[in-house]
């Protein structure tokens, strides 16, 4: 029964495995046909960013380790770090040409595009699809309906679908300044990995201060304002699939958010109680 359930997940994972690739197949080849076909060059730094982060993954796995999940999350860290880096330029030289008043308006949010704002959800892009690419390879997923690669999948229809039609660029950029979160959950994953868990070391506490603090103010809280910002300016939308396809993504996000919440307060309290327990077994 046992090796019978243990082949009923094997080949579960490998239907959600080929569907995933499947999926990121055909959106290939769209990005391409608009590339190619309807000659719009200004798609190519998804192709850009993809190859970096390949290149960045093949640098670590020939340098540094061939382990696939170390390799996976260093690339990650790097992406998260790009990207947050980005997000915050774009914002700091937005605020100094408008104004921080006018950078919030409707018309600037989902007409307008700020300067870098569509290399830098490009770039995203090709990194979403080689992350992807990457743990279906190394299978760095697990369950029927892994939630990653569904995560995946959902940003690059809704990022893609944006790039395409040329709206709602700013507002997506603001969804990404919670890779500053992501940052600090990549280090925790990698000092895990390279065995330093001593939870009351400076260095382990000090992070856990950055991750929760960059937890509530850059994903969850920023999450919240641009969900109440798009309910607030509902009736500036035109009639189409902007609005619900907005408004069903932030759902989705901040329903993520509260998992992923959940998630981080067990690790914490897992981290605690085994220091706890160790400098008990000490004093003993």
């Amino acid at each position: 029964m046992a090796r019978e359930g243990g082949a009923n997940r094997s080949r579960k994972g490998s239907e959600a495995g080929a569907f995933f690739m499947a999926t990121l197949v055909m959106w290939s080849v769209s990005v391409f046909f608009e590339i190619l076909f309807n000659q719009r060059s200004e798609l190519l730094p998804i192709i850009f960013g993809f190859a970096f982060f390949q290149l960045a993954n093949a640098v670590i796995r020939n340098f540094v380790s061939r382990d696939p999940l170390f390799v996976n999350t260093c690339v990650s860290l790097l992406h998260s770090s790009i990207t947050s880096a980005s997000v915050v330029l774009i914002l700091l030289n937005q605020s100094m040409e408008i104004g921080v008043d006018k950078m919030f308006e409707h018309s600037q949010l989902v007409e307008d595009t700020w300067r870098w704002a569509y290399q830098a959800l490009c770039f995203s892009c090709g990194y979403f699809a080689y992350d992807q690419l990457d743990m279906l390879l190394y299978r760095l997923y697990s369950g029927w309906i892994p939630a990653i690669l569904v995560h995946h999948l959902v940003l690059l229809v809704c990022f893609t679908l944006a790039l395409y039609r040329n709206i709602t660029i700013n507002y997506l950029i603001l969804t990404l300044i919670c890779e500053l979160h992501s940052v600090f959950l990549h280090v925790r994953k990698i000092r895990r990995m390279a065995g330093i868990r001593n939870a009351g070391s400076k260095i382990v506490k000090a992070e856990w201060v950055f991750n929760w603090l960059t937890f509530v103010f850059a994903r969850c809280v920023s999450h919240i304002l641009i969900t109440v910002k798009l309910v607030i300016d509902a009736s500036k939308f035109d009639k189409g699939v902007e609005l619900p396809l907005a408004l069903s993504g932030m759902a989705g996000m901040n329903l993520l958010n509260v998992l992923l919440g959940i998630d981080l307060f067990n690790a914490y309290r897992k981290e605690i109680r085994v220091q706890k327990d160790h400098n008990n077994n000490h004093q003993e």
